[in-house]
């Protein structure tokens, strides 16, 4: 019976460390499955930014984002920013100079959800100087970054996996993105 017991416990404790962010009623995760690296589940501010999180949500769930790879990765001096979401990044070198540009050819204008640009932070990633041109690209904030605000549209935060975004390098594939509703 101890013995029992005991394995139990040790499949409850091996099933929380493995376990990703359950969302809650009413809550939409989108967990990305980064290659050799691990999950990270982003928490969608769906009532603050609306229009934005609608169109990732679509994006992922026809699968746009299925393989693609982190094209713009900025450690150095500091860590910043790891940026995904070109469907180029599938197929070319990660030293080609378009990577960045593309994007599923749909715009988003600004939302000011009412977040910071924190450590975690997610925004969608726009032309400089023109915060309405989003669309498919977005960033994880690797520090606070606070003078990005109102730049752009902060619509998720890193809720579990920020240890594996710290460890993401350029190249590094996301084999899948799926959505996750509470």
């Amino acid at each position: 019976m101890r013995r029992f017991i005991l394995v139990l416990i040790l499949v409850a404790l091996a099933a929380l460390s493995f376990g990703q962010y359950k969302p809650k009623q009413g809550e939409t995760v989108l967990r990305l499955n980064v290659e050799g690296k691990g999950m990270v589940d982003i928490l969608l501010y769906t009532k603050q930014a609306p229009k934005t999180t609608s169109h990732i949500i679509a994006l992922a769930e026809r699968g746009f984002y299925n393989n693609q790879k982190f094209h713009k990765v900025v450690k150095d001096p500091r860590p910043f920013l790891v940026q995904f979401g070109d469907p180029g990044s599938k197929t070319k070198a990660m030293d080609d100079r378009t990577l960045g540009t593309g994007g599923s050819g749909t715009r988003v204008a600004f939302e000011e959800s009412g977040f910071a640009n924190v450590e975690g932070a997610v925004g969608l990633a726009t032309q400089q100087n023109d915060r309405d041109s989003g669309d498919s690209q977005f960033y994880i904030l690797l520090s606070n970054s606070r003078f990005l605000n109102g730049t752009s549209t902060v619509f998720g935060q890193v809720v579990y996996g920020m240890d594996s975004v710290k460890k993401v390098a350029l190249g590094d594939k996301v084999t899948s993105v799926t959505i996750v509703r509470g």
